[in-house]
């Protein structure tokens, strides 16, 4: 017992800081503590991120419930720093809003631990588990704003359509267990060799429509656009970072660690997820009037992409989602960083055609965008390119040249709405352009995201051999 609980000793720290937090806020002021209790959050997020990251624990824990490899240190490090950046950005905003709420950062926490559990599971009852500790946290901030029919509306979609992708995902686990008689991943994939049986691949199905829904993967995406509106801005840069890193790397444990001998019978599907993520993503984007909804079609066009790196099938294609994961959570934390600086009179702004002329006012600040938004579309030199090479180049090499020819021109269609961008901010037509006020916190993490996007190579960052590692660990 000492040995396993060693293994998950971050996870155990992190559950104490929130019950500890959460006593010692009850019996104080309360939501006086609430910003040094975001900053004291985002630290002790961070301060796990690195010893994750420096400590070489590996193994198996609880009987196989929990898998401590290169391919969890690596997605539990990218969650809790998107978290604790994500955190760090937004506490100025809900203070302005009057949204500054003692329970926010620790419901955060709890999410996190969650994602944690998510991305470490040798078992699908603790996939399960760790989904939906996740969930039920994110339920709950999404609605943050009470006051607000839309953030109410946000938390009831996610909630309603949350609880059906669990029901899909238990009656795939369920399905599976009757077939495989066990629920843990060296079962199933024993179960699973030569020649599944069809009501295994059936298991396997539902558990996918399930998954896909958390990395809001077309055609499962339909709650990602009202979500991402309705909901505090704060809580959509978190919705469009961790929880997507947590989501595609759960994805890619179960079918690599679960289903990893029968790759040719869940390759179609997930190439078919994929060519629909990034042509919806791409298409429905175009008429987007508002900036969050068109960032919620641009996450679900950028999984369709990470989407593309797991349907090969290979170590090289996990590496490549992984890459991807990580270069985008820096380009949304970039790009939500200046998103959450536009108000006017107290009041969000979010129309697009607002940025005009924005190059002006903010020169610095519309540069900066203008990097995050050549990033995202996949335009050289910048990150966003490389990372979009490497899951094209995961897809041709696992022979799925057609899906990879079908990403290029999805990517050329997304490009449309990115570039829009740019044209509002440099070349648009405002008698009196919009001068958003980015506090220094949101600048320097905009600056900071535009910097690193425009490393020359992913090598540079040392994230390559990270991603290369991790992948090594889940598949083979």
């Amino acid at each position: 017992m000492q040995a396993d609980l060693t293994l998950i000793l971050p996870e155990i720290a992190l559950a104490l800081y929130a019950m500890g937090a959460l006593l010692g806020a009850v019996y104080t002021g309360k939501d006086a503590l609430a910003q040094p209790l975001i900053w004291l959050t985002a630290a002790v997020l961070t301060i796990v991120a690195l010893w994750i990251a420096l400590s070489s624990a590996s193994g198996v824990a609880f009987d196989g419930m929990i898998v401590k490899d290169g391919f969890a240190r690596f997605a539990q490090v990218t969650i809790l720093l998107s978290a604790a950046a994500v955190l760090v950005i937004g506490q100025e905003y809900l203070a302005r809003t009057g949204m500054l709420k003692f329970e926010y950062p620790l419901l955060i926490v709890l999410s996190v631990i969650g994602m944690m559990v998510m991305v470490s599971s040798g078992n699908l009852l603790t996939i399960y588990m760790g989904l939906e500790l996740q969930s039920l946290a994110l339920y709950v901030v999404a609605s943050l704003r009470r006051d607000s029919v839309k953030s109410t509306e946000a938390g009831l979609k996610y909630f309603v359509l949350g609880a059906l992708s669990s029901g899909l995902l238990l009656y795939g686990i369920s399905l599976t267990y009757g077939y495989a008689g066990t629920l843990s991943f060296p079962g199933v994939i024993e179960a699973a060799a030569g020649e599944a049986p069809l009501g295994l691949l059936f298991g396997l199905v539902f558990m996918i429509s399930g998954l896909a829904f958390k990395v809001s993967a077309a055609p499962f995406h339909m709650w990602t656009p009202d979500v991402y509106e309705g909901s505090p801005t704060p809580v959509t840069a978190f919705f469009a970072t961790a929880p997507k890193v947590a989501a595609m790397a759960m994805f890619a444990r179960v079918v690599h660690d679960a289903f990893g001998g029968i790759v040719a019978d869940w390759q179609q599907i997930v190439a078919l997820l994929s060519v629909l993520s990034m042509f919806v993503g791409a298409i429905a984007a175009i008429g987007q009037k508002d900036i969050k909804r068109l960032m919620a079609y641009s996450s679900i066009a950028h999984m369709g992409y990470a989407l593309m790196g797991l349907a090969a099938g290979t170590a090289g294609g996990v590496q490549a989602m992984l890459l991807y994961m990580a270069i985008y959570v820096v380009m949304n934390i970039g790009t939500f960083a200046f998103i959450l600086s536009m108000s006017r009179d107290g009041r969000d702004v979010t129309d697009i055609a607002s940025l005009k002329m924005l190059s002006k006012v903010r020169p610095g600040a519309a540069l900066a965008l203008l990097v995050l938004m050549f990033s995202l579309a996949g335009i050289p030199p910048t990150l966003g390119f490389f990372a979009k090479y490497g899951v094209l180049q995961a897809a041709v090499d696992a022979e799925l040249v057609w899906l990879a020819v079908l990403g290029v021109v999805a990517s050329v269609i997304g490009a449309f709405y990115y570039l829009r961008i740019v044209f509002f901010m440099y070349f648009g037509d405002a008698e009196e352009p919009f001068a958003p006020d980015v506090p220094m916190v949101q600048m320097i993490a905009l600056a900071g995201s535009a910097v690193l996007m425009l490393a020359l190579l992913p090598e540079l960052l040392g994230l390559e051999p990270l991603a290369a590692m991790a992948a090594d660990a889940l598949v083979n």
